[in-house]
């Protein structure tokens, strides 16, 4: 009996001294004993939010800082319209917002500042299935979002009724549609209307005998096999846009923190850098000069 006891506090004992070792092991205070962090955890984030419109710029300039960045990581949050990615920024939910238009006095609280980066061309196109269409009038452009020419075949094209896909009235590009070619006549009710533009860009993809308006730039990055239209004979390029002829484009702009953090400010100095105006550059966008 007595060796049974014996050998149960020998073995408390040396349990004891191996849970002492395993302690100590693990000491937080000693930096060589701390267990490494993953790189996901050791990245500083940096959230952005915009409207769809922006997301496309936003997104090019932040695979290019990441490349060069690699402790950084930018995310990004649900797309929504300029003003809603606005006030995300201003209750500090994120720390860059992306917005087609300029800070309205509205939503201006002192707190925050604006700047452009570049002009986005929008450009009129068809579905890779229209044939023989390659120029709209302004006249031609109205008669479609009105409803009265609503077949192809009125404009030299196949015996097809024409899908027409649009935004809300108070989206960038209808509001640009109306500055330069609709006016304020109505437009039909058997338009489709498409909230964001990545889904008119893929609805217009996606479906035969449409036609819709959107981001030049994003055609062009994502090479879509889609039919880009001249109007009243000119291109949408930027050479065209340079020369006055091509007026119908938007403005892409950040809004951030006036005291922001000295990684978001990083980001900030890189979308104004050269490098960056170059990647837009080369990308279809016009850099803010």
């Amino acid at each position: 009996m007595k060796n049974l006891f014996d050998s149960i506090i020998i073995g408390i004992i040396f349990f004891a001294l191996c849970s002492c070792t395993s302690i100590k092991w693990t000491d937080p205070t000693n930096s060589s004993q701390v267990i490494n962090k993953t790189d996901s955890q050791a990245k500083t984030i940096i959230k952005i939010g915009g409207s769809s419109s922006t997301v496309t710029v936003l997104k090019l300039l932040a695979q290019a800082y990441e490349s060069q960045n690699t402790n950084v990581k930018i995310e990004f949050i649900s797309n929504s319209q300029s003003e809603g990615a606005i006030a995300a920024l201003k209750n500090d939910i994120i720390d860059i917002a992306g917005s087609s238009h300029k800070l309205k006095p509205e939503e201006d609280n002192g707190k925050i500042q604006y700047r452009e980066i570049a002009q986005d061309l929008l450009v009129v196109a068809t579905n890779k299935n229209v044939k023989n269409v390659l120029n709209l009038s302004t006249e031609q452009l109205k008669a479609i979002y009105k409803g009265d020419i609503s077949n192809w075949r009125e404009l030299g094209g196949a015996d097809a009724n024409i899908l027409l896909l649009d935004r809300p009235e108070d989206e960038s590009a209808k509001i640009l549609l109306r500055k330069y070619y609709l006016g304020d006549d109505k437009t039909t009710t058997k338009a489709v209307i498409l909230n964001k533009e990545g889904e008119l860009i893929e609805t217009l993809q996606s479906t035969p005998n449409s036609i819709g308006t959107f981001s030049l730039a994003s055609s062009l990055i994502n090479k879509l096999p889609v039919n880009h239209l001249n109007l009243n004979g000119v291109a949408p390029k930027a050479q065209n846009f340079a020369n006055g002829k091509y007026q119908m484009v938007r403005h892409i702009g950040i809004l951030w923190e006036k005291a922001p953090s000295a990684d978001t400010q990083d980001f900030i100095d890189f979308i104004f850098s050269s490098e960056s105006k170059k990647i837009l550059k080369n990308n279809g966008f016009v850099p803010t000069k």
